[in-house]
């Protein structure tokens, strides 16, 4: 499973890495059409660069809670004990879990609307931007359990090595 997750991370990357490039695209036709002339003003790069950041923005977040780097604020004092330490980051794994399930659950009604929709200019169907919302919760649940599971292996294998 853990490479499974591992190769699901990866692929994320690559497409957070293929979104920002192709954001490059749209962004710079509008910057050239409305500042030198060079080139007719398109209506559609807006909405292009718009469906492009709402993935970004997702797909980042994806990635941040499996390396850790999101939702996660020290508010809560660092303890000494191993156990009471295990107990914070128990608590934000599962603050972030409720988010996740949150996310999966209202995110696949915001997606069922958006499925009997089409973009304004470009004519696309809006489930591609709206399944963003529930596959973001899902991704999440994911690697907040395997972040949950590696806490407590390690708080299992501190018990048997008698450092805990």
């Amino acid at each position: 499973m853990r490479g499974l997750l591992e190769g699901y991370y990866r692929l994320l990357k690559i497409l957070l890495t293929v979104l920002m490039g192709a954001l490059i695209v749209p962004v710079t036709m509008q910057i050239l059409s409305r500042y030198t002339g060079l080139i007719p003003r398109y209506i559609w790069t807006e909405e292009i660069a718009r469906f492009c950041f709402v993935w970004i923005i997702l797909i980042g977040a994806m990635i941040a809670v499996r390396d850790g780097t999101h939702f996660d604020v020290d508010v809560l004092p660092h303890s000494a004990d191993r156990h009471v330490e295990f107990g914070f980051k128990f608590f934000v794994n599962l603050a972030v879990l409720i988010m996740a399930l949150s996310f999966m659950w209202w995110g696949w009604d915001f997606y069922i609307l958006g499925s009997r929709q089409r973009s304004e200019i470009f004519g696309l169907p809006m489930w591609m931007i709206y399944v963003a919302w529930p596959l973001a919760g899902a991704t999440w649940t994911l690697f907040i359990i395997e972040r949950i599971y590696d806490d407590i292996r390690e708080l299992r294998k501190g018990d048997a090595d008698g450092t805990g």
